[in-house]
């Protein structure tokens, strides 16, 4: 498998020259882009090749995917990236209520209408939010997905538990769909504690072994994406994670 790594996780060990030397030296075949990379698409493709990386999957702002198409396709196309993926929803732009988030997952079919159009993928990416009960005891996530039915779902699984839900019954009803995976693991308890509760792949409480076999044989994920929110030391959270998950 071409394991991949989410480049947000490496934001604060700049610069990327570095980061995408270790990660290419690390064995990694995959990186997947955010916003703080995408100002010189160029130069950064430059970089990637000169690693032997490739970047096949990017996040992109609802904001720019809806009112700047043309933008992220330039990005998309210069850094070789398929699969554009919406990766968050500001607190405050959030709905409360279900036929809020049914509207919002029709704006995200429309942006994957559009997308497919262009020759790319598109899928949504979760955090915890969309898996808190809504009043009628409903969740965002079931809204999404019915509402969006054609585009992919790129399953962070340690936001779901971390938003209260098993994982396995999602993989369960939507495993073709689900089109990549972060691979992103919770500490242990009292461990994590400036790491905003995080954990190095295998190395804290989420059954990767289980998980992976379960993902490889019932979903659709091509892409299995390492990432950390707030490492305090990227090379081990790198070196570590692929390390992990090479063994399983």
């Amino acid at each position: 498998m071409n394991w991949s790594f989410q480049l947000y996780s490496a934001r604060n060990f700049l610069p990327w020259t570095d980061v995408l030397e270790m990660l290419g030296k690390l064995g990694y075949a995959e990186v997947e882009g955010f916003g703080g990379v995408y100002d010189d698409p160029k130069a950064f493709r430059a970089e990637l090749d000169k690693n032997g990386l490739a970047m096949p999957t990017g996040h992109f702002s609802i904001d720019a995917l809806e009112n700047d198409f043309d933008g992220v396709r330039r990005i998309a196309e210069t850094l070789g990236v398929k699969l554009l993926i919406c990766p968050y929803l500001m607190a405050e732009d959030r709905p409360s209520d279900a036929a809020g988030w049914r509207g919002f997952g029709e704006r995200l079919a429309k942006v994957g209408e559009v997308a497919s159009k262009a020759g790319y993928g598109f899928a949504w990416h979760n955090h915890d939010f969309e898996f808190k009960t809504l009043p009628d005891g409903s969740v965002p996530q079931d809204h999404i997905l019915s509402s969006a039915p054609n585009i992919g779902w790129e399953m962070d699984v340690a936001w779901a538990v971390r938003g209260g839900s098993d994982p396995l019954p999602w993989i369960e009803k939507h495993g073709q769909r689900i089109v990549a995976v972060h691979v992103k693991d919770m500490a242990k308890a009292g461990e994590g504690l400036d790491e905003d509760g995080w954990s190095d792949v295998g190395h804290g409480t989420i059954d990767w072994a289980g998980l992976i076999k379960v993902l490889r044989a019932k979903s659709a994920a091509k892409y299995f994406v390492m990432e950390q929110d707030n490492p305090n030391d990227i090379e081990r959270f790198a070196r570590r994670s692929i390390a992990t998950v090479k063994s399983y």
